[in-house]
């Protein structure tokens, strides 16, 4: 056990205000562009989570009490030495991770970004007075929910714990944290940022280890109060699961696949442009990424050519290389899985239209790529890719590709090009789910909401509503009469 401002460029558990190096191995991090091993991550025993969840319990109770001002002075202080240090996280989320350099560098002044909005947030949650008779007063109080528990994937390593620390913190709660081990170094640091800063012990506390031994004594604790994931829907029902068990809200952003919808009348050629672009973008391992592109009939065959015509444009190398427009997939599962969903299309009748294949012969490269003429129960357009991988079919008329977009039980994000406004109109209320972009291939920002419906997960992250998962209401009736 050690303790420190800083871990000194290890790998460890953060607990009570301590770090902890030696136990055993519970993971190991490998570059997805070399396959060399890079790190291996310490996992919590039993008596760690136990000691993390009796910190929670006690910095829970000291940070609640601290006023929101005070509170957002050791925050902002945390996040000018994270903004400092974003090179140094931009690098370490590129080797383990495999994304562009410049992609990492962005995420983590978006990361920075969700802690300047919740900050403000923490400001305005005001409470209610309700009119009433005279000598009564009736007070609506918004206060911390109590200690979060939370868990983030290897996709964003940055992005996803910041969201849940920030939620947290700004909201007077306690967090502890369980970020994917296979991208342990980001959480790492943005920790020794809050210890820095002077988070007092136990506020914040860091454990990596195997998450069927540590989620279900997180999560049944009598001492966590909430339960939020950014992850698969599998995983999700599994904890939300363990939660209703426990009488426990949750907060859950899930997996996607999104449909693109391409209207009569557009033009097809700069649609598919952006397309590959917004594909290809953190390679293409992200939640909203563009995933099942509906192509009005009239424009299919012109779209699929000028998609594969702009895939084969694009430079596939380490993410480290300033010239790469797409890197590696994160792991050697990822790159079966790609090839996985083109055989299982090629097997049904389907056709690459561009790609289909692994790049090299070392690292986890995987070529853009479309199948098109695929029938519609194909793995392609059922399950999430999660990586390059897309596929392209036609429709005849709206009502058809509403049908197929909204035929999965996930609704996530999706993505609509039309110049009519009565078509945009009909997206806008006709498809399910959380997130619509129309005629760009946008996400949101801090300041607006992001969650999806039906099996992408409950609540919503971000927008002026940043904190209410996180806070609960009280009503205070108060008589002034004298007894």
């Amino acid at each position: 056990m050690a303790m420190g401002i800083k871990s000194a460029g290890r790998i460890g558990l953060y607990i009570d205000g301590e770090w902890i190096f030696d136990r055993p191995s519970a993971c190991e991090v490998r570059n997805p562009a070399t396959e060399k091993l890079i790190a291996v991550v310490p996992g919590a025993t039993t008596d760690d989570v136990d000691r993390a969840l009796g910190a929670a319990d006690r910095g829970f109770r000291v940070w609640r009490d601290t006023p929101p001002q005070q509170r957002n002075i050791i925050i902002a202080r945390a996040v000018a030495l994270v903004r400092a240090r974003l090179e140094e996280i931009a690098q370490a989320i590129t080797r383990e991770n495999g994304k562009l350099i410049a992609d990492a560098r962005i995420e983590v002044e978006r990361s920075a970004s969700f802690f300047d909005w919740d900050m403000a947030q923490a400001l305005r949650a005001y409470g209610v007075i309700v009119p009433g008779e005279a000598q009564m007063q009736k007070m609506i109080l918004r206060q911390p929910i109590g200690p979060v528990v939370a868990f983030t994937p290897w996709n964003v390593p940055l992005s996803a714990p910041s969201r849940k620390i920030s939620g947290a913190l700004c909201s007077g709660c306690s967090i502890i944290i369980k970020p994917a081990g296979e991208t342990p170094t980001a959480a790492v640091i943005m920790t020794e940022c809050f210890e820095e800063a002077g988070l007092p012990p136990g506020v914040l506390n860091l454990v990596f280890g195997k998450s069927a031994e540590i989620s279900p004594v997180l999560i049944a604790s009598p001492i966590s109060r909430l339960v939020t994931l950014t992850g698969s829907v599998r995983v999700g029902k599994q904890l939300s699961e363990m939660a209703g068990a426990a009488m426990k809200p949750v907060l859950m952003e899930l997996g996607g696949h999104a449909p693109v919808i391409v209207c009569e009348g557009v033009n097809p050629s700069e649609v598919a442009r952006r397309a590959v672009r917004s594909k290809i973008r953190i390679n293409a391992q992200w939640c909203a990424a563009p995933g099942r592109f509906l192509v009005h009939q009239s424009i299919y065959e012109d779209f699929v050519a000028a998609y594969a015509q702009e895939a084969r444009s694009v430079r596939v190398s380490d993410g480290l290389d300033p010239a790469a427009e797409l890197g590696p997939v994160t792991s050697a599962r990822r790159l079966d899985a790609m090839q996985h969903l083109v055989d299982d299309a090629v097997a049904r009748g389907g056709r690459v239209a561009v790609g289909g294949n692994r790049v090299g012969d070392r690292g986890y490269f995987f070529a853009p790529t479309l199948l098109t003429d695929i029938p519609l129960d194909a793995a392609i357009m059922i399950e999430e890719p999660f990586g390059p991988v897309g596929a392209c079919v036609p429709f005849a008329t709206l009502d058809e590709a509403l049908a197929i977009a909204n035929s999965l039980p996930v609704g996530l994000a999706s993505f609509g090009f039309t110049n009519s406004l009565e078509d945009a109109e009909r997206l806008s209320r006709e498809l399910d789910v959380g997130v619509l972009s129309i005629n760009h291939f946008g996400a949101p920002d801090p300041d607006t909401p992001f969650g999806g419906v039906r099996d992408s997960g409950v609540g919503r992250e971000g927008g002026p509503w940043s904190l209410d998962s996180y806070m609960t209401t009280r009503t205070i009736l108060q008589s002034t009469a004298r007894v």
